[in-house]
C-alpha cells in the first residue's frame, strides 16, 4: 500500500510540475518541467536523504562519538526487527528529530542537540522509537522524496523567469505572482494528506517498539513547547523538509503553518494515551537498556553525550 501511495504522490507532484511550467511558459514550459520533475524525482529517490541531512548541517555520529545515543538506537532497531540506521546529530537548539531514506538498509535517523539536552532517556528512546517506525513503515522514502519534489516546485515557481512566456510573450507578471504563491501550498497540501495519518501510526509502532507509550506522548508535548518557541533557521529555509520533523519545526509566523503537514500534538497525545491504557499502566517491558554507570546521560537536562 505504501509503494502504491508512494507512486500516487510523486504522480501528483508531477503534474503540478507541468502545471506550474505551463502557467508559465506554456506547451514549452511544461515540457522543461516535466523533463525536471522527472530529472528531479530520479535524482531524490537516489539522493534525497543527503539533501535533507545536508540541509539542516548534520554531522554522522558512531560509538565513539556519542555512545549513548548510538547504543540506544542500536538497541531499538534490534527490538523493531530493523538494520541499524546511520545515525545523525544536529547541532540546533530546538528540540527535534527526523528519520530519512529510500529503505530501511539505507535510512538513518537524526536528533537535534536541543532534544538530547531538554528529554530524558526514556523521552529520547520515544522518539528514536518513533522515527525507527517510519523507517519500518518505509514512510521515510516518500516523506523525504516528496520534501525534495516539494522544494522543487517552490524553485521552480519563484524563477519561473527563466521559462520564457507563452510562445512570444513576455511572462505576465500576475500569473508568475500567483504561481509562486500557489505552487508550493498545492505542494505543501499533497504532502499533508499523505503525512498525517503517517503519524499516528508511527507513534503508535514506536509507543510499541519502546515499550512506554507516554514517554512518547511527555516527548511530544515537550518538543511542542520547545519548537513553539525555540526557532529552527534550517527549517525556515527549508520549509518543504518540515514533514520529516517528528513535530513541525516552524515557527508559524507566516504562512508556514496555515497547512500543517502533522496532526494536532494534542490529539496525538491522546492517542497515546489511550494506547497506554490498552497495554497496561505503568508500563512494564518498556525499554530497558540504559547507559553505562558514569554516563553524562541522565535524566536531568543537559550537555549530552557528544561533548
Amino acid at each position: 500500500m505504501n509503494t502504491v501511495k508512494t507512486g500516487m504522490l510523486l504522480a501528483a507532484l508531477t503534474a503540478l510540475f507541468g502545471v506550474v511550467g505551463y502557467m508559465l511558459g506554456g506547451a514549452n514550459g511544461m515540457l522543461i518541467a516535466l523533463g525536471l520533475a522527472v530529472a528531479t524525482n530520479l535524482y531524490a529517490y537516489w539522493n534525497s536523504d543527503r539533501l535533507a541531512l545536508a540541509a539542516h548541517h548534520a554531522a554522522e555520529v558512531d560509538e565513539r562519538t556519542a555512545p549513548d545515543l548510538f547504543r540506544m538506537v542500536r538497541d531499538l532497531s534490534q527490538r523493531a526487527g530493523l538494520p541499524m540506521p546511520r545515525v545523525y546529530l544536529i547541532d540546533n537548539p530546538q528540540p527535534n528529530a527526523f528519520a530519512t531514506g529510500r529503505n530501511p538498509e539505507n535510512a538513518a535517523v537524526a536528533a537535534t542537540t536541543g532534544l538530547l539536552q531538554m528529554l530524558s532517556y526514556d523521552e529520547i528512546a520515544g522518539v528514536m522509537a518513533h522515527e525507527l517506525a517510519h523507517i519500518k513503515n518505509r514512510d521515510t522514502l516518500i516523506m523525504t522524496v516528496s520534501a525534495t519534489v516539494a522544494g522543487a516546485i517552490a524553485t521552480i515557481a519563484q524563477f519561473g523567469f527563466f521559462f520564457g512566456g507563452r510562445g512570444d510573450e513576455r511572462p505576465n507578471p500576475i500569473v508568475m505572482l500567483a504561481t509562486a504563491l500557489i505552487a508550493p501550498i498545492a505542494a505543501m497540501i499533497i504532502q499533508m494528506a499523505i503525512s498525517r495519518s503517517r503519524e499516528y501510526d508511527a507513534d503508535r509502532m514506536g509507543a510499541e517498539i519502546c515499550g512506554q507509550p507516554m514517554a512518547l506522548a511527555s516527548a511530544l508535548a515537550k518538543i511542542a513547547g520547545g519548537a513553539a518557541h525555540i526557532p529552527n533557521m534550517d527549517a525556515e529555509r527549508h520549509p518543504a523538509t518540515a514533514p520529516l520533523f517528528i513535530i513541525n519545526p516552524l515557527s508559524g509566523h507566516g504562512m508556514d503553518n496555515l497547512f500543517s503537514t502533522h496532526p494536532a500534538t494534542e490529539n496525538r497525545i491522546a492517542a497515546l494515551q489511550a494506547l497506554a491504557q490498552q497495554m497496561g499502566a505503568p508500563m512494564r517491558g518498556g525499554f530497558a537498556p540504559r547507559p553505562p554507570a558514569g554516563s553524562p546521560w541522565g535524566n536531568a537536562p543537559r550537555r549530552g553525550p557528544w561533548g
